[in-house]
């Protein structure tokens, strides 16, 4: 079951109704609802992969009783790495098990070993193992370091960690958020609902009319990049930098929504990165849910910024790479996780990753002055650079493609092979940018105007572009649905 799907707004209005008409009296009958829910959502794609949910949701309930019952730092140790250890090892079972042997096998010809693959196995990635995995040590850790104290709930914990709205795309939420909401009455707000329900349609708008429409001519773009001159791969990646972000913040924005029907506030996730003026700002503006989970249980650990400037390179730099290898079994991420390391470093080096913290682009004017402008455009240059590696099929497709744009430079009109106009999709995107810009103080008000002839026009206007737009033929999926 996918958002942008007819069966998930019927599954979504039935639990509504069930949960604030029938069940508004009662927490504990609104969370065992939560949890029905969210196990009929997710058994939607495979039923089989709940056990691994459940025994997720088991594990770390006990561990966080037994970290937080452990007189000994020894034994609240030994918990933690036992959480650790089982989340990571289902994570690297399921996705990464083939790729570390076909790995190990390339390195071993390298090395003159003629080696066969006999060792992999047709595993199926569980769809979003990647979230609820981190989420449920995330737990763990902050039992850990004092941050929380255990539940002894076990429906409100299964709930957060099956909570259906983020379940397998994120935000990543933390027990002291999420939990907390979970385990506490909630009361039926209007305001919020409707909040909700405009930024799952503006949620819409950017998986259906931005990222769906992009998607064909992006994958033929990057399946035949050794036929086109360097004008359509260009086109091609900068069309792949709005596909990727309608299409993750797109979901982000209905999860948001969707959750703020039940009456629970989920963490923004995304703050219009391609606004950012440097690439610390932009990693605090993309999967926020994501690189906050990495500062707080990744870099800090690994001593932060609070020793030497060598060691504070060294855990942002494995810090960007295991991000990337988050991401997907494959080297290409990695290499994109590297080449964001190379860029954040220089900037942290000179004590600047701190700078635009608490501001926007073009914060007390119309428009951005010059050197903003230009910064972002060098921002979005970098960034998108680095979704070649992102988006291909290989580190040589990649450099292949990079290669095509420096020796093959070339402008031709590109011509899509099934007729899409290409031009119409770019005017529909200037008009897309020039609007996030007006929004750009808000992610979470997309239609926060006063004047209510004006949101008329632009639900209507949105709402009719969704519905021209939507196209049953192509693939409807969420692009991080394979992390």
């Amino acid at each position: 079951m996918i958002f942008n799907s007819l069966e998930f707004f019927i599954f979504l209005f039935i639990v509504f109704v069930l949960y604030w008409v029938f069940l508004k009296k009662s927490l504990k009958a609104q969370n065992v609802l939560l949890l029905i829910a969210s196990y009929v959502f997710y058994g939607w794609w495979d039923w089989r992969f709940l056990s691994l949910i459940l025994l997720s949701t088991i594990v770390d309930y006990f561990v966080g009783i037994a970290i937080h019952s452990s007189d000994k730092k020894s034994q609240k140790k030994r918990w933690l790495w036992f959480s650790v250890l089982f989340n990571v090892g289902l994570l690297g079972f399921f996705k990464y098990y083939n790729f570390f042997v076909d790995s190990w096998v390339d390195m071993s010809s390298v090395l003159g070993y003629n080696i066969k693959s006999t060792w992999t196995l047709s595993v199926i990635l569980p769809v979003g193992i990647s979230f609820y995995t981190f989420q449920t040590m995330s737990y763990s850790f902050d039992i850990y370091h004092k941050k929380i104290k255990p539940t002894k709930d076990f429906l409100s914990f299964a709930a957060f960690v099956s909570f259906f709205p983020q379940l397998v795309a994120g935000p990543i939420e933390r027990a002291s958020n999420l939990l907390h909401q979970i385990a506490n009455k909630r009361v039926f707000n209007y305001n919020q609902s409707v909040g909700g329900l405009k930024l799952i349609l503006w949620g819409l708008f950017k998986k259906i009319v931005i990222a769906d429409s992009l998607g064909p001519i992006v994958d033929d773009i990057f399946a035949n990049y050794h036929t086109y001159p360097a004008s359509t791969l260009i086109l091609g990646v900068v069309l792949f930098s709005f596909q990727i972000y309608g299409d993750f913040s797109g979901y982000s924005d209905i999860a948001i929504g969707t959750a703020k029907l039940f009456g629970i506030e989920l963490m923004s996730n995304f703050k219009f990165p391609y606004f950012s003026r440097n690439i610390a700002e932009f990693w605090r503006r993309w999967h926020i849910s994501l690189s906050t989970w990495f500062r707080y249980y990744v870099y800090i650990p690994l001593g932060g910024s609070r020793s030497t400037k060598l060691i504070s390179v060294r855990n942002i730099t494995i810090v960007f790479l295991i991000s990337g290898l988050w991401h997907g079994a494959n080297w290409t991420f990695v290499f994109w996780g590297g080449l964001h390391a190379l860029a954040f470093i220089p900037i942290f080096l000179l004590g600047k990753n701190l700078s635009f913290k608490n501001t926007v682009i073009g914060e007390q004017t119309l428009f951005p002055s010059l050197p903003e402008a230009f910064r972002v455009l060098m921002v979005f240059a970098l960034v998108t650079f680095s979704w070649i590696f992102f988006r291909s099929e290989s580190i040589a497709d990649a450099f292949s493609y990079i290669g095509r744009i420096f020796t093959n430079f070339s402008f031709e009109t590109y011509l899509h092979p099934k007729g899409y106009r290409v031009k119409d999709y770019l005017i529909l995107l200037g008009g897309f940018i020039i609007y996030e810009y007006i929004i750009r103080k808000d992610e979470r008000s997309p239609f926060n105007f006063k004047s209510g002839i004006v949101r008329f026009v632009l639900y209507t206007l949105v709402i009719l572009l969704i519905l021209l737009f939507y196209d049953s033929e192509i693939d409807r999926s969420f692009i991080y649905f394979q992390f």
